[in-house]
């Protein structure tokens, strides 16, 4: 049994047909998914039978709801002879984030990765979500390695739809899980807030770490403003990372977040 902010829950694996119909509704409310958007249970089922980890996180203690409020779902994966467990799903109701839950769920999933003799994860997340940067960088001890533009096709068209852009994450499954705080921002500046905006992107550096910033708070900006930040990110963390760079951390300094990059 673990527990957060004076909330306690337990994390199992989903192994019956009928329950993991529940981890869609999981989906729906952590992300408001339409139905063509929701992994359906039948693709937990089939993923748990050929080596796919499906958990589910459950409120614990007396008058507990017995629907899950979380779930993490991965499979191996495989790619030039190499063989790692990819992590495609993390989801948490709203009302349990902050809760612990999420790391948890992922120490869970390493733990039966490391069982099946896997010793890399990967999985992708929206680099303008600086919660996610902050549990994948800072608490979990990963990096991320790539970026990827338009990984999705999250809208009706191309021309329409918001860029889903997605940095790639690699964690060492071997190495000890060690949580830190937030260091302070310390390096040379690759991007840097101009007011709301981002200002012009630095992309002739080469010391060996590497700042820039990202809004701490994005969904609340106007979309143009978003956009703006997606696009000078884009240029930043995908040419540094494609020059071996890595983002190591997520800093902070009052309200203001920076990815770490480091050569």
């Amino acid at each position: 049994m673990s527990g957060g902010a004076g909330r306690a829950f337990v994390i199992r694996d989903v192994t019956d047909p009928w329950e993991m119909r529940a981890l869609e509704d999981v989906q729906v409310q952590a992300w408001g998914y339409s139905d063509r958007e929701v992994l359906p249970a039948t693709m937990f089922r089939i993923g748990a039978h050929t080596g796919a980890i499906v958990l589910g996180a459950y409120a614990a203690g007396e008058g507990a709801s017995p629907l899950p409020f979380g779930l993490a779902y991965g499979f191996p994966a495989l790619r030039e002879g190499q063989v790692w467990h990819h992590s495609h799903l993390l989801a948490l109701h709203p009302d349990w984030r902050g809760s612990g839950a999420a790391v948890a769920l992922k120490l869970a999933q390493r733990e039966r990765a490391l069982g099946q003799g896997l010793t890399r994860m990967t999985w992708t997340f929206d680099p303008l979500v600086t919660r996610n940067a902050r549990l994948n960088l800072g608490k979990l001890g990963a990096r991320a390695v790539s970026y990827h533009p338009d990984w999705y096709a999250l809208g009706e068209s191309r021309e329409t739809a918001f860029p889903a852009d997605r940095l790639m994450i690699e964690w060492d499954l071997t190495r000890p899980h060690i949580e830190h705080p937030a260091p302070l921002p310390r390096g040379e500046w690759a991007l840097e807030a101009r007011g709301e905006w981002p200002g012009s992107p630095r992309l002739d550096l080469t010391e060996p770490q590497l700042l820039a910033e990202v809004p701490l708070q994005t969904a609340s900006l106007p979309e143009e403003v978003r956009l703006a930040w997606l696009m000078a990110l884009r240029d930043v963390l995908g040419t540094y990372l494609g020059r071996g760079y890595a983002a190591t951390d997520l800093a902070r300094e009052e309200e203001r977040t920076f990815y770490v990059l480091t050569r």
